[in-house]
């Protein structure tokens, strides 16, 4: 995304124009006596930053450092013993070890890691989010050292950290609340009374909680006691507190929030809303801004909202004000994350602004670099979390190594946020998130095309992941039609699930044999380059040469409880002929294009006439094979035709052999435009 400004006297504005890819359109930032009244003196200190600690690890750490460089601010990290070799680590100024693995021995060390940025002369500290993002015992102790804490003041901090104290805030601030009882009495019985009064379902919410844990909806009088009980050990065990609040719960309601900003000279504003209502176990995994279905109306009354909640705790900052939006598009507050959210990019990507750069600009006590009018969202944007889990097991988190990484190249409309490479562990000690895929369309539905594509071109090998269900769930047909609420992937498991449970086609069986067979030849190539004085011999070639016969032989094959013996026979003009049963025979061929090491391989292949590319990875017994896969109905590109886009979509689920023209190109009348691989009924 680039940018130019000019002036323009004769009409007295700023303009910003913005480039998306070779999308452009041009909107006013500021006239000349708004620019010359905003930016004269207000009477605010501002503190030159020039070298920030980053108080975090993993992708947002090197997400800060990417924008503090851009803006000539060195970055100084921290790191335990499991991150030494990381790549926020390798990325920043400076780094300095400060403890072990588990967080509470490193990344919650306040003392320790102000006791850095005074030794390395930073002058301010960006907390990320988690660890010490929200802990305004830190943020005062900040202060007390003379560093600034790139967040809010620790008065917001604790108003907003307390459910029981921010509903009432923010009913006091005219910001929408559920009926719900956030009192002192904390006795089960009087819990449970209230209960009844409110009415059922309601939902039991732990006081200092987030993240989903302390939370529990119980749907009849009956299931109280067991919830509560529940309820109370979770938030005690992870919170160290146990005081619930009760709230109506709504049916199928959707998690819409709002980014907000608020500088040091009382300027505030919001920066569109998101959708984040797809969750697992009360967590985000794709959000998308802005959120879909709703009108310009709605859109204004929840943002303005948003900021009267922000200006009710004199906030300074990035914010994220979150609300439970219900059938009827309703609005009601839930809480405010006082910190940057792991889905600020689909914000930025809408609004082309960089949140960590206005952090740092408000930081150092300078006005916002926009006001409410110049923030004109445009075009669509999506998140996608990428996580080490295992869907069909309860999303159960994993850890590992990253035997084999790969993404889809960053460009003006897709993106990837990161703080792993190839060849990383997953830490049992940090959250499992892998990569951020963020893409940008001028609507919804080129987006969400972009992110199922940009999700294929994402191959992971040495850790279970959540690859295939972000595909399926991005795909889904209530998912893009915008029907998002919290309960989706419940709702629609089955259906959700399907892809996982499916077989393997005999062509995906005869790939995988032909996949072992061209490891063989260059295993045996790499062989005879060590031992062999002629590499030429026959009688040093992997390729099966017989003098009188044809030889053969099994291999034996596993996908998950299935098992398959491929009957193998090695043809003389180099091919095989690979028998998967006694009326299926398919003859198949092809060779190594390129390897990245010993275990990785890119092969062109040819299965029954049918020519495939693939990326084959051998990991702990087990091949791993990346194809290009679409599903019966997806849109596969756009054509334009007398100034009209028409969806070109795929007649069947199956895999992509080659796409035959590039974007830009002119297509003629019954011209082909994709290759597929046949389907098994047509082989």
């Amino acid at each position: 995304m680039s940018f130019k400004i000019g002036l323009n006297i004769a009409n007295r504005f700023f303009w910003l124009r913005q480039s998306y890819g070779k999308y452009n359109h041009r909107r006013p930032i500021v006239s000349l006596r708004d620019y010359f009244e905003r930016y004269q003196s207000t009477g605010v200190t501002t503190r030159k930053i020039s070298k920030v600690l980053i108080a975090n690890r993993g992708e947002i750490a090197c997400r800060v450092i990417k924008t503090a460089k851009s803006m000539g601010i060195k970055t100084v990290a921290v790191y335990s013993s499991a991150d030494k070799a990381s790549m926020h680590v390798e990325m920043a100024d400076e780094a300095y070890y400060i403890g072990e693995a588990p967080s509470r021995e490193s990344y919650l060390k306040g003392d320790k890691i102000l006791d850095v940025a005074n030794y390395c002369g930073a002058q301010a500290i960006h907390p990320g989010y988690g660890f010490l993002s929200e802990n305004a015992a830190f943020a005062d102790l900040c202060a007390a050292r003379g560093v600034i804490f790139i967040g809010p003041p620790a008065s917001a901090i604790r108003d907003m950290g307390l459910k029981n104290t921010s509903k009432q805030i923010m009913a006091d601030a005219g910001v929408p609340i559920i009926e719900g009882y956030h009192g002192e009495d904390q006795a089960d019985s009087k819990l449970k009374e209230e209960a009844s009064r409110i009415g059922y379902p309601v939902m039991l919410k732990a006081v200092c909680g987030g993240g989903g844990k302390g939370m529990r909806i119980v749907m009849s009088e009956g299931e109280f006691d067991q919830a509560l009980e529940s309820a109370r050990r979770e938030s005690l065990k992870s919170f160290n507190d146990d005081k619930m609040i009760v709230e109506k719960y709504i049916e199928e309601p959707r998690h819409v929030e709002v980014q907000v900003f608020a500088d040091q000279h009382g300027n505030a504003v919001y920066l569109s809303e998101r959708d984040c209502s797809v969750q697992r176990r009360h967590q985000k995994i794709i959000e998308e801004a802005p959120a879909p279905g709703l009108s310009d109306d709605v859109r204004r009354e929840i943002g303005e909202a948003a900021v009267r909640a922000a200006k009710a705790v004199n906030y300074v900052g990035a914010g994220t004000v979150e609300f439970i939006m219900d059938k009827h598009k309703k609005f009601y507050f839930m809480e405010m994350n006082t910190r940057l959210q792991v889905e600020h990019p689909v914000t930025e990507m809408v609004t082309s602004t960089d949140l960590v750069e206005w952090q740092l600009q408000v930081a150092s006590g300078h006005e916002l670099p926009l006001s409410q009018a110049e923030l004109i969202p445009y075009g669509h944007a999506a998140e996608a979390r990428i996580y080490a889990e295992d869907p069909n097991n309860n999303f159960l988190p994993g850890a590992g190594p990253l035997r084999y990484l790969k993404f889809p190249v960053d460009s003006n409309s897709v993106r990837i946020d990161t703080g792993v490479s190839q060849g990383d562990n997953v830490s049992v000690h940090y959250d499992p998130m892998i990569a951020k895929l963020i893409v940008w369309g001028e609507d919804r539905e080129t987006a969400l095309r972009k992110l199922i594509f940009s999700l294929n071109e994402c191959h992971v090998v040495g850790l279970e992941t959540n690859l295939r269900f972000l595909t399926d769930l991005a795909g889904h047909p209530e998912f893009v039609a915008g029907n998002v609420h919290t309960g989706f992937i419940q709702e629609h498991q089955e259906s959700l699930f399907e892809s996982a449970k499916s077989p393997l086609s005999s062509n995906q069986w005869a790939m995988a044999g032909l996949s072992l067979l061209l490891f063989e030849q260059k295993d045996g190539l790499l062989k005879d380059m060590y031992s062999s004085q002629d590499l030429y011999s026959p009688w040093n070639s992997t390729s099966g040469l017989r003098f009188n016969t044809l030889h053969s032989k099994s291999i034996e094959l596993k996908d998950g409880e299935t098992e398959m013996t491929l009957n193998v026979t090695y043809n003389r003009n180099g091919s095989y002929c690979i028998k998967l049963s006694e009326t299926l025979e398919m003859e198949v061929s092809g060779k190594v294009l390129g390897s990245e090491d010993d275990d990785t391989i890119v092969i062109n292949a040819i299965v029954d006439g049918i020519k495939h590319t693939a990326s084959v990875v051998r990991f702990n017994d087990a091949l791993y094979i990346f194809t290009a896969k679409v599903k019966a109905g997806e849109v596969l590109m756009l054509i334009e035709a007398m100034k009209m886009e028409h969806k070109i979509v795929s007649p069947k689920s199956a895999t992509v052999q080659k796409i035959l023209f590039s974007e830009g190109d002119a297509v003629e009348k019954d011209q082909s435009v994709v290759i597929f691989e046949d389907s098994e009924d047509e082989n």
